[in-house]
């Protein structure tokens, strides 16, 4: 039984006694931006006590190892198993770490090999502006587990959460398709209407209303840590296959575009 079906068995009453553990000191390692300044907000609210750290600012990561029963790791893709390598062999066992990195295959195989603690992958599947976690998707891929089997999947259902559990593949392979193909298209879109020469305030005032949802998330993608979508196109190992499958088809519809060819586009909508 996964411990999703385990949490599905008891009442949110029961959850919450049980996850308002205020003895539990929590520390985040990257917890001074993005994601991880969020969760820092969120389990201050929920009554624990939270240290959080930064490159140049915050406890050191062999203090925060040794001071919290919880630590978790939310830095930038490219150096979460640099982080984990580190903090890793300073985890007790029998405490929990974690990770909120958007990839997982690589950053639990890194924490289960650094560590002797528990070990939990996690990655919310929202940003840092959203004001309430409920009904908001994360994802949970188990690593050693057990004392902490139902910490902090039960605080977060409990607070309206859903929850995914899944193994770190799986993960990995949808993430190709709803960050990695999604942001390469929204990137290209967003390169193609630069490269038209077209007004893009002008191109505004002939928007409809789907083609300005467009415009505002290509200007917040082309607006934000352009690290951050790099990171994202070029670590997962399965996006490649994506592209390809990707491309062929932008092939293919060009030319029945080029030919003026209705009914292979509508062939296409068929299929």
């Amino acid at each position: 039984m996964s411990i999703t079906q385990r949490l599905g068995e008891k009442t949110i009453n029961e959850q919450g006694r049980r996850y308002m553990l205020k003895d539990i000191e929590i520390g985040i390692v990257g917890g001074t931006g993005g994601i991880g300044k969020w969760f820092a907000g969120f389990f201050e609210k929920e009554g624990y006590v939270v240290h959080v750290s930064g490159r140049q600012t915050g406890m050191g990561m062999k203090e925060m190892a040794e001071k919290c029963r919880v630590v978790i790791v939310s830095v930038p893709i490219g150096i979460t198993c640099e982080v984990i390598e580190q903090i890793g062999p300073c985890m007790k066992k029998g405490s929990l770490l974690m990770d909120f990195t958007s990839l997982k295959e690589k950053p639990v195989k890194s924490m289960l090999q650094y560590s002797r603690s528990e070990v939990m992958g996690c990655h919310p599947l929202f940003g840092p502006d959203i004001e309430s976690i409920a009904g908001q998707n994360i994802v949970f891929c188990p690593g050693r587990i057990s004392e902490w089997s139902d910490w902090p999947m039960g605080l977060f259902k409990n607070r309206g959460a859903r929850i995914i559990e899944t193994g770190t593949e799986e993960h990995d392979k949808m993430m190709a398709i709803v960050q990695g193909l999604n942001h390469f298209d929204t990137i290209a879109m967003g390169l193609a209407i630069k490269d038209s020469g077209v007004d893009i305030l002008k191109l505004g005032n002939f928007s409809t209303p789907l083609f300005k949802t467009k415009l505002d998330i290509i200007e917040k993608i082309f607006n934000s840590n352009s690290r951050l979508y790099a990171e994202i196109l070029t670590l997962n190992p399965y996006l490649s296959s994506i592209l390809d499958q990707y491309e062929k088809n932008v092939t293919v519809l060009k030319e029945l575009v080029k030919n003026r060819d209705i009914e292979g586009i509508m062939e296409s909508f068929i299929k």
